[in-house]
């Protein structure tokens, strides 16, 4: 899942943090959250001026063209070759890059790709119709997004929680009245796999077509000069049906998060059935992923002022990535044990459960302390004080939003044990993807409040890990 950083309505909540940096007399109006309804200031940068800091680049330079092709070229690879690894290969990378080296690249395709299934495409394209009914005919709470670099402020039905609800329960009930064989997910997840890569493809198609011939808010689209980088990250901004209906959030949320909890639960039952019994670490990877998928659709609303809705464009990235990569990548962990189990001693069990759940406390922690600052500009108080920057987590980190996320991620791969690298997968990912956002941000915010910064730089120095990094 993409995790990110929470955005107030115009700035990051992190703005109500750096402003306590100031003398109280040199705080102005600019540090104070402004409401949807509020104008710009002088002192408040312009929409062009935000349109430039924020949102995918205008221009795009050879190597950012050279890296989306190569990502869009590479990544449905690596999906079907760490499958390859799990179902043919005892979960070994190095097994299955040899025999790859090795054997004729054709021969080797024809033996261990999945097989496309007609029926299984119409089955996955009916599971996303389903998800896109629920979208749009479930009532739920209106949350508003982050005003756009255009100045539109949109606003979006939350009924997450209750899609999720539904079809989790469903699932489970139809399992257990033996309507539906609860491990068919595992048992098709070849076709699915492909059916989602070739819905993703056509998905990303349509978005890039779309912004081109009927874009819903012009004034927000941006052109690279590159296709394939216009392409990869997106052109529109929040591409919509009607004002409501939007491509963003729906696809974001809908239909892998809400199937990531499905697809553990059915390679839960698989190895049940293969193997006679549902081993502890199993159990605790599907439950420290759950606890996951449930915070994010009970803070949908939270959802709505990150990275992935306030910041990026609708492009390859969050089309396929959001189709194929989190659910396929995501719960590596359940894939690898429901073949290779691992039976965890009750002190390691206790143990790896113990900081997963510590780590998504700390990353509900940080997370509730930006939104209650934005929601209050300022006004509250935190660990038993007023709020300020050095009594908060943003005193011992300038991204802690990201450490209790890469703490959970690591328990997650711990249940695996050390065997085999792939299950780690996740872990390595997030850790790459996280640094990457902490670089970015401290662009990004160094240029947008220049001197602010560099104090709360030299007054907080660590950007993710305190006394480490």
């Amino acid at each position: 899942m993409f995790t990110t950083t929470t955005l107030s309505h115009r700035f990051e909540a992190k703005d109500a943090f750096i402003a306590q940096l100031l003398p109280p007399g040199s705080r102005s109006k600019r540090n104070k959250p402004l409401s949807s309804a509020s104008q710009p200031t002088p002192s408040v940068p312009t929409i062009p001026e935000l349109s430039s800091k924020w949102g995918r680049s205008f221009k795009s330079t050879w190597a950012a063209t050279l890296f989306s092709i190569s990502i869009m070229s590479l990544a449905p690879c690596l999906v079907v070759f760490f499958w390859i690894a799990l179902e043919w290969f005892d979960g070994s990378v190095l097994d299955t890059a040899s025999s790859f080296l090795s054997q004729d690249k054709l021969d080797f395709l024809v033996l261990y790709c999945p097989q496309f299934h007609l029926l299984g495409f119409a089955t996955y394209v009916a599971w996303f119709l389903f998800q896109a009914g629920l979208y749009t005919y479930l009532p739920g709470p209106v949350g508003t997004g982050q005003l756009t670099p255009a100045g539109h402020q949109l606003q979006y039905t939350t009924n997450g929680f209750s899609a999720w609800l539904i079809t989790n329960i469903g699932f489970i009930l139809l399992s257990i009245l033996g309507i539906l064989d609860p491990a068919i997910i595992a048992k098709h997840w070849p076709t699915l796999l492909l059916s989602a890569n070739i819905l993703g493809l056509l998905l990303s198609i349509f978005a890039y077509v779309k912004a081109h011939l009927f874009p819903t808010h012009k004034s927000d689209l941006k052109f690279s000069g590159s296709r394939f980088y216009d392409f990869y990250m997106g052109i529109e901004f929040n591409p919509r049906f009607s004002s409501t209906w939007d491509f963003k959030l729906f696809t974001n949320s809908r239909p892998g998060i809400v199937a990531w909890t499905l697809i553990d639960l059915s390679f839960c039952a698989w190895q049940y059935q293969i193997h006679g019994y549902i081993s502890n670490s199993i159990v605790i990877a599907t439950v420290l992923h759950a606890i996951y998928v449930v915070d994010f659709f009970w803070n949908e609303d939270w959802y709505l002022r990150t990275i992935d809705i306030a910041h990026d464009h609708f492009g390859f990235y969050l089309a396929w990535g959001s189709l194929v990569w989190l659910p396929s990548m995501y719960t590596l962990q359940t894939q690898y044990l429901a073949r290779y189990p691992a039976d965890l001693s009750r002190g390691a069990a206790a143990g790896i459960l113990g900081v997963g759940v510590a780590g998504y406390g700390v990353f509900r922690s940080v997370n509730w302390q930006k939104d209650v600052v934005r929601k209050t500009g300022g006004d509250c108080v935190i660990w038993g004080k007023k709020a300020e920057v050095l009594v908060c987590w943003w005193g011992l980190s300038r991204h802690a939003n990201y450490l209790g996320d890469l703490i959970l991620s690591y328990s997650m791969c711990a249940t695996c044990g050390t065997k085999n690298i792939l299950p780690w997968f996740y872990a390595v990912f997030m850790t790459i993807l996280l640094l990457h956002r902490c670089h970015r941000d401290e662009i990004r915010c160094a240029a947008k409040y220049g001197k602010k910064w560099e104090e709360y730089v030299a007054r907080v120095p660590w950007k993710l890990i305190p006394w480490v990094y």
